[in-house]
């Protein structure tokens, strides 16, 4: 898991959004629209990086469709401590 999160969280060019979208999910599990609003983002950027946090295993949604409510895999949670290490090295 730990090579997944770099990979999602540095390697590729939406890092830093994706990052944002953890931060706000670890509060409290939101849906996309929600999270669009309160991260100043478009829909469809929110949704692109929902959709690769999903297929990575970070997050995990319920529901279907447009109110699908996501919130960090129990793999993420366990694993919170390298999550805080991988931004403390971004925003230096």
């Amino acid at each position: 898991m730990e090579g997944v999160l770099w990979y999602v969280l540095t390697g590729t060019r939406g890092g830093a959004n994706r990052i944002r979208i953890l931060r706000e999910l670890s509060e409290r599990p939101r849906n996309a629209n929600r999270l669009a609003e309160e991260l100043h983002l478009d829909y469809k950027t929110v949704r692109h990086h929902l959709d690769v946090l999903v297929q990575n295993g970070v997050v995990e949604h319920s529901g279907t469709g447009y109110g699908s409510v996501y919130i960090p895999s129990g793999q993420t949670r366990q694993h919170w401590d390298t999550i805080e290490r991988i931004i403390a090295q971004v925003t230096e």
